[in-house]
């Protein structure tokens, strides 16, 4: 019996923590491959390398857990860049600029709101739309040219706070944010319902449309957070940047635990999901694997993700199946 407890609290605690082992796995296996891995740069030069795509993914979780999804960020990100630069070299001021790009993430992002919510829309095919609008508007804008000589807008992307860089500064309060909204507000607790079951949560009273626009409202805010940090990164304005970016989100989100059904994930989770992909990524251009590997190697583990979170709710709902009958089982015992 004493085994017994020993293993299920064993097999509680893996599952529970299994993402952070990984990662410290993966940390000690890269310390042995590679003698430079394991130094204070290294480790800077990872988190300045994954802020953006994990400030975006932390819209993506949000956005997830209820059940929804964005396949236009990466267009929207290069959209929300391109009219912040421009408003920065019009009026000079770094706090215009990262205004615009937040106003044109909210503004896309309310858009596949209103298109996923209002007219029901599946969201895989709102945010797709978007993602071919916001790309051909941020390429009509520019008529397809780089915007270059951005002068102080760098500031938002290259400069320090303290010891740190500011688009990690950017990450660690975003992550704090989305931590909060989670764990800590009835937003948070709304997201979870919505997504583990909308029609449950809309005959408790959740109003289930404003719970997704708010997801979409606060997913564009980070979206466009994160395009005015790259173009600062790059020193200029790119209509084609961010191609990807999303489903590199994705992968974070869900390496990170996030449910690709809804209902489950965690700010932590995100985070530690963003660094494994970022530790992989590091890892794998210090042993000199090629680009083209790379991808290869990323879409086999974004496969080996969704297959997992298949499993993993699969063998949850069989869980909650077994205990259902068990409770039914008790209750005809009791009856007799």
């Amino acid at each position: 019996m004493n085994n017994n407890k020993l293993l299920s609290t064993w097999s509680k605690l893996t599952s529970k923590y299994s993402i952070y082992l990984v990662l410290v796995a993966m940390v000690i296996i890269s310390t042995i491959i590679s003698p430079v891995f394991f130094s204070g740069q290294n480790f800077a030069n990872i988190s300045r390398q994954i802020s953006i795509t994990t400030i975006i993914a932390f819209g993506e979780t949000l956005l997830i857990i209820a059940g929804l999804i964005d396949l236009s960020a990466g267009s929207v990100l290069a959209l929300a860049g391109v009219l912040s630069v421009s408003a920065y070299k019009a009026t000079g001021s770094l706090a215009v600029s990262l205004l615009v790009g937040i106003l044109v993430g909210v503004a896309c992002n309310f858009l596949n709101g209103v298109v996923a919510t209002k007219f029901k829309t599946p969201p895989f095919i709102a945010t797709l739309s978007m993602m071919t609008i916001a790309r051909g508007v941020a390429l009509l804008y520019t008529k397809g040219q780089n915007i270059y000589q951005i002068g102080d807008y760098i500031v938002w992307g290259q400069s320090n706070i303290f010891f740190l860089p500011t688009p990690v500064v950017f990450m660690i309060g975003i992550a704090a944010i989305t931590w909060y909204l989670l764990n800590h507000t009835r937003f948070g607790r709304y997201l979870y319902a919505v997504g583990g079951n909308q029609e449950a949560a809309r005959a408790s009273g959740i109003n289930v449309d404003r719970t997704k626009m708010t997801a979409f409202l606060i997913n564009g805010v980070f979206v466009g957070v994160a395009g005015v940090l790259f173009m600062s990164r790059v020193n200029a304005g790119l209509p084609n940047a961010g191609i990807g970016f999303e489903f590199d989100a994705m992968t974070s989100a869900i390496i990170g635990g996030t449910s690709f059904s809804g209902g489950v994930g965690t700010a932590m989770g995100t985070l530690v999901g963003a660094f494994i992909m970022g530790l992989l990524s590091n890892i794998m251009n210090l042993i000199g694997i090629g680009a083209y590997m790379q991808q290869i190697i990323k879409g086999a583990i974004i496969a080996l993700a969704v297959m997992y979170d298949i499993y993993a709710k699969t063998k949850r709902d069989t869980r909650k199946l077994g205990n259902i009958e068990e409770r039914v089982q008790g209750d005809k015992s009791v009856g007799a």
